[in-house]
């Protein structure tokens, strides 16, 4: 009876902690925007010479690439025309083609907040309005990267604030194009969608721009503060099987396994997903756990990696799990059993992505496949 009421102080103080760390308001509570995108029904009622088109809510993202592998150019071209929304957000399409239909389904909503989106240069890998938005953004040249990597934010994140002004370096944008750089790669994408490495180099940039790509990947409903729903796993497992069907998608294209850079409840994302993804790293930092006791109860076959500063308020988060409330276990204790990441000269929650810091150093050589 003590050890239960032990628990229940541990489970209280970790609501009062994750909802009051730093003097974040508690955020309030958010519906979990899930299934397949808006213009389904339509996408459904329709054909492509006469076939059936693929059901964006049934249909494995192998099964997606084989059907547009079947397709003529013009074929293609009309269904983004007709269904940019589906098209756009429809993961084993070809590449190039949601980049085109996420510039038309950005355009059509004619909203201000998401303009810059629409912009030639943006490689928009998914777009869905509903809700506060969700975006996944291409920093690189992902079509031919030799590897691949996935940056999932935590909260606070959203179709509304993704361009919006952030300190350096931070936020899903800052982040992928800070791990680009640090990989040697060019944080101005010289390389044209759909380019080649030559067309990198003709453009400004180099063939080692093609080497890597880094994907900011906010697709799905983030906790607003830092409130109950940062201290409970809903949202998580509400993101964690759309973070899964992306990287299938990633794989029905022919892009390498990814590694997945998860930061804070980002990281409760990536562990709940773990055993669903092909990812060859798992990195959590600034993680107030992900679901598991031990890196080995992610049941996953990716590497997985652990890092958090010595100034990161997370470290005042208790690693508990009662009653849905707490993430559970450190990913950074050597009970978890995950491998460490170099961060003692990180600065707060956010500072993983500095230049010139080891953490991202080593985030650059998980990145490029250095590290075995």
């Amino acid at each position: 009876m003590r050890r239960f009421g032990r628990t229940l102080v541990t489970a209280a103080l970790a609501v009062t902690v994750v909802g009051g760390t730093a003097g974040w308001a508690s955020g309030e509570s958010q519906s979990a925007v899930t299934g397949p995108p808006p213009g389904t029904a339509a996408w459904r009622a329709d054909t492509a010479h006469g076939r059936a088109l693929p059901d964006p809510a049934a249909a494995t993202p192998h099964e997606v690439a084989r059907f547009f592998a079947g397709l003529d150019d013009a074929a293609r071209s009309a269904l983004v025309r007709t269904h940019p929304l589906v098209v756009g957000n429809l993961d084993g399409a070809p590449v190039a083609l949601r980049y085109e239909a996420n510039r038309l389904a950005v355009a059509a909503t004619g909203e201000a907040r998401y303009a810059s989106l629409a912009a030639p240069d943006r490689r928009i890998l998914a777009f869905d309005p509903r809700g506060r938005g969700q975006v996944a953004e291409v920093f690189g040249d992902l079509e031919h990267a030799a590897h691949v990597s996935v940056i999932v934010p935590g909260s606070d994140n959203d179709a509304t604030s993704y361009d919006a002004l952030r300190a350096p370096h931070t936020g899903p944008v800052g982040m992928a194009r800070a791990l680009l750089t640090a990989t040697g790669g060019s944080a101005t994408d010289a390389a044209v969608a759909g380019g080649s490495a030559t067309d990198a180099a003709v453009a400004g940039g180099s063939a080692a721009d093609a080497a890597v790509a880094v994907i900011a990947w906010t697709g799905y409903t983030t906790p607003v503060g830092v409130g109950l729903d940062a201290a409970d796993g809903r949202l998580a497992a509400a993101g964690a099987p759309r973070l899964a069907r992306f990287t299938a998608g990633l794989d029905a294209v022919g892009a390498p396994d990814p590694a997945l850079f998860c930061h804070s409840y980002g990281s409760v994302v990536c562990g709940l997903a773990a055993r669903h993804t092909d990812a060859s790293d798992i990195v959590a930092f600034g993680s107030p756990g992900m679901r598991a006791d031990t890196a080995d109860a992610l049941h996953t076959g990716a590497r997985v990696w652990a890092a958090r500063g010595p100034s990161d308020w997370i470290a005042d988060v208790p690693n508990v799990s009662f009653a849905g409330v707490g993430h559970g276990a450190d990913p950074t204790s050597a009970a978890f059993g995950a491998r460490r990441v170099p961060a003692a000269d990180v600065r707060g929650h956010a500072g993983y992505f500095t230049p010139g810091t080891r953490s991202l150093a080593a985030f650059a050589a998980i990145a490029k496949g250095e590290v075995r």
